[in-house]
């Protein structure tokens, strides 16, 4: 180990214990995961195993050191990229930003060490050029994401290529491991280990509260070949919350939190450089404006990171993020307004992970981020050192939200993190993964059956089930016999094979689990590439309309194909595009935190500055209705101009609450021939009530009404009954759809509209629904809409929960602080055409604010 050893030396550092532990496990042949947190060295606690090894065999064959080179991903000499060692490490990464990152590390101690290795990204940013030279030769250590790496094992000679692969290791573990793409690298590991029975794997990880189940999926079947790494290092970690003057006794969502921008202004000045994180990206292109509007003189040491920005300004955010100067740098494009270093970033989750940018000293997060371990992730983002302190500060959008960054923060205090829980079975991925196989050298039916079953996802995959897959890959299932661009694999000499190349080439177009139907192109007038942005929001705007993107006011030329060109608009304001998939529920393991904070019984809790800060409007709560305890179900009801409100105060989360929602409204309308409407948020539920429900109804619901709505008896039979759930299914339906190659994907220069995906696969839904009604692809739709949209096993274990549980019901005479928040929701999602959504809300506020105010003057 002495070579590292010296390494680290080099650079002033000495090993971490946990370091020197994942070298010796790999050099005994171990796979396993580390668990370190962020800023720990864990980088290098998995690349020193296959360094040291080379190193050793290097010594053992009496080879001579070779000339130190530039080990890099961006190697510019092909002769020199020639002449360095095959591949051996395969580096999977969740992002691409992450990947950029992880390649230049890599790179620098492979170039200190002397090794005689090269270093290159493959991801969907590869330039062609780049691709076409790895077919010719693969670098020594390949950093690359799920979807790369299968396109690669769909390539005929990938045996060959990948032949010498000695170790894999998987970035991030916790961010693929309860996804698709955690299945479609389960199966990329399964194929990996069959082409190179030796394989060691390791993963990675900061945050992460089910470690054991984590291992089990990452090396299945390995048992004591398999080591669990944990970093006995304690992380400075602080976390405090930036308090608004005055909190509001009546919060709602739908802010942006911009009250507290000035507050967020003077935190960037106090610091060097500081990150600010938003749950969405239209959240950050706001803050970024109104940062901007507010310093003007900000321009050019202020940026603005996201997913829909294109590469190559991402690229560049990320480079001046590792420059610690504030110079003007000349080389900078003209009329850019950039400068090396920069005050701040605005960003979203497309910089959550272990990128490392060591001259970031803290994080602003603002709005609630709904999870113990992303507030862990985020603030792990400063400080990124050893023996650094990492700081967040939280930003309240509204004042609930002080108690979730209290909670969060004992969360982090006492180390509880949500578990990931891995995905069982999904049958789409298995037929993409197939059919890559198919054409990458193919597979025999048997072998193939017994590496899936290795597999974590795929351990209990039946007979019947295998059976259903290859008779889909090989002719499209009972229904779809007749047309031929289904039948994709084929039989030879008991060797199954991509049925042709042109299959082959539209299949690799469409590997991956992460859908995006409807994403345009933004390209400037000049050419220049900006990104992408839904084409439903991009769709409504006129010509010479203006929007927001990237922090800039564009205004729309016109949209042809699929890419919207654009120009700088005259005007600095415009709208803001919004974005699907952008709100977190909130954490099971948060949300019982929260409850804890609101149980009455606790008033100890009132010990830090955001409970003192929200103690009156619970006080409120209380006045008016009750605090609801850990073992109470508080039920408010009232009566209002728009009918009978009953609030259901759960505190489940709203992919559960969704779900509760609709399951409540069925079984009243069981009663009620009328139209109730379920509006949810994380903390509970509204059903509406018209009027002429109170007749019907003949009394006011009580404990025992409400214990049989809430009842756990026939719940997935009402559920599916009553969740309109053909729609549902529909929607997730076109997700499995895609994935599993139903619906033809397209090349680059001609892509598809939503519209025309969306009308595919509801063909396809129809189809199946009427000709083949137990195909698995539709049960899968199902099972997913039940699982993951609705969270029915949270449901579930929540309705049994309730059986244990005190049914408070109170009749208040408005709405209450916690009541109102839901009612704003509802008020939000409505089109009023007299008086606009916020107006209502605002007047409604001020006479329940003159009430309260009337309340605390007697």
């Amino acid at each position: 180990m002495q070579p590292l050893l010296d390494a680290f030396a080099s650079r002033g550092w000495s090993a971490f214990t946990h370091q020197v532990r994942a070298w010796q496990a790999y050099l005994n042949g171990k796979s396993g995961l580390v668990h370190a947190p962020t800023g720990a060295g864990k980088t290098l606690s998995v690349f020193g195993g296959p360094a040291l090894e080379a190193l050793a065999q290097r010594h053992r064959n009496y080879l001579p050191t070779p000339k130190p080179s530039p080990a890099t991903h961006a190697t510019r000499r092909p002769n020199l990229r020639a002449s360095t060692d095959p591949l051996r490490l395969v580096w999977i990464t969740p992002m691409r930003a992450l990947a950029n990152d992880t390649a230049h590390h890599l790179a620098t101690t492979a170039s200190e060490l002397e090794l005689n290795w090269s270093v290159e990204l493959r991801t969907s940013d590869t330039s062609q050029a780049k691709r076409q030279k790895q077919k010719e030769r693969l670098p020594t250590v390949l950093v690359t994401t799920p979807e790369s790496l299968s396109v690669l094992l769909s390539y005929g000679s990938s045996p060959e290529r990948l032949a010498s692969v000695r170790s894999v290791v998987v970035d991030e573990w916790h961010e693929l491991l309860s996804t698709k793409r955690g299945v479609q690298t389960e199966l990329g590991l399964a194929r990996l280990r069959t082409l190179n029975p030796g394989l060691r794997v390791w993963g990675l990880s900061a945050t992460l509260g089910n470690l054991d189940e984590a291992l089990s999926v990452l090396c299945p079947g390995m048992g004591h070949q398999a080591e669990m790494i944990h970093a006995e290092i304690e992380k400075d970690l602080r976390v405090q919350t930036l308090l608004p003057e005055s909190v509001d006794r009546f919060p709602w969502g739908g802010h942006m939190g911009l009250r507290m921008l000035d507050a967020v202004i003077r935190r960037i000045e106090s610091g060097e450089r500081t990150l600010v994180f938003l749950n969405t990206r239209a959240q950050a292109e706001i803050w970024f404006r109104s940062i901007l509007d507010q310093r003007p003189e900000w321009l050019g040491q202020i940026a603005i990171h996201h997913g829909s920005l294109d590469r190559t300004l991402r690229l560049r955010v990320e480079g001046l993020l590792r420059q610690r100067s504030t110079a003007p740098n000349d080389e900078q494009p003209a009329g850019d307004g950039w400068r090396m270093g920069l005050r701040a970033v605005i960003c979203t989750s497309s910089l959550d992970l272990g990128v490392d940018f060591p001259a970031v000293d803290q994080v602003i997060q603002v709005g609630s981020p709904k999870g113990i371990g992303r507030l862990m992730q985020r603030a792990g983002r400063s400080g990124h050192s050893p023996g650094e302190v990492s700081r967040v500060w939280c930003v309240p959008t509204h004042a609930f939200e002080l108690i979730e960054f209290s909670s969060a923060r004992e969360g982090i205090e006492k180390k509880d993190v949500e578990p990931r829980r891995p995905i069982e079975k999904p049958l789409d991925v298995l037929v993409q993964h197939l059919i890559t196989t198919s054409a990458g050298g193919g597979f025999e039916e048997h072998a193939m059956l017994s590496e899936l079953r290795g597999t974590h996802a795929y351990r209990n995959l039946s007979d019947d089930d295998w059976r259903w897959c290859m008779d889909f890959i090989e002719h499209g299932g009972s229904t779809l016999r007749a047309y031929s661009r289904f039948a994709k694999v084929k039989s030879i000499e008991g060797r199954w094979h991509i049925a042709d190349e042109k299959i082959a080439r539209l299949h690799r177009l469409g590997i991956g689990t992460i859908t995006s139907d409807g994403v345009v192109k933004l390209v400037m007038n000049n050419g220049k590439n900006l990104g992408t942005i839904e084409e439903g929001f991009i769709s409504r705007l006129e010509p010479g309309q203006a929007f927001i993107f990237g922090g800039r006011a564009l205004e729309l030329i016109g949209m042809r194909d699929m890419t919207a060109r654009v120009r700088p608009a005259t005007k600095k304001r415009g709208a803001v595009p919004q974005w699907a998939g952008g709100r977190f529920p909130l954490s099971t393991m948060l949300s019982e935190k929260v409850r804890a904070r609101i149980d009455p019984a606790g008033d100890a809790v009132f010990d830090d500055p955001e409970m003192r800060a929200i103690r009156p409007v619970l006080n409120l709560q209380a006045d008016w209705s009750r605090r609801p305890g850990r073992n109470e179900l508080l039920v408010e009801t009232l009566r209002s101009r728009e009918g009978t409100h009953h609030f259901l105060f759960t505190f489940l989360g709203r992919l559960v609450h969704e779900g509760l929602g609709a399951l409540v409204a069925f079984r009243m309308k069981r009663r009620i021939d009328l139209p109730i409407t379920a509006t949810f948020t994380d903390y509970g539920i509204e059903m509406l009530l018209p009027h002429a429900a109170g007749d019907m109804l003949q009394h006011r619901l009580e404990e025992s009404d409400w214990r049989e709505l809430l009842s756990d008896e026939m719940l997935l039979e009402d559920l599916l009954a009553c969740l309109n759930s053909g729609e549902l299914t529909r929607r997730q339906f076109r997700e499995v759809s895609r994935v599993a190659g139903l619906l033809v994907p397209t090349s680059p220069g001609s892509p598809r509209s939503v519209r025309q995906l969306q009308a595919s696969s509801e063909l396809f839904y129809d189809v199946f629904v009427e000709f083949d009604p137990g195909n698995l692809l539709l049960e899968q739709a199902r099972r997913e809409v039940l699982d993951r949209q609705l969270d029915v096993g949270r449901l579930r274990t929540a309705l049994v929960g309730l059986r244990n549980q005190h049914i408070i019901c109170t009749f208040p005479e408005s709405f209450t602080p916690l009541a109102f928040p839901i009612w704003a929701q509802r008020i939000q999602s409505q089109t009023i055409t007299m008086e606009a959504a916020g107006e209502r809300i605002e007047r409604v506020l001020k006479q329940l604010e003159s009430a309260a105010s009337a309340d605390k003057r007697r």
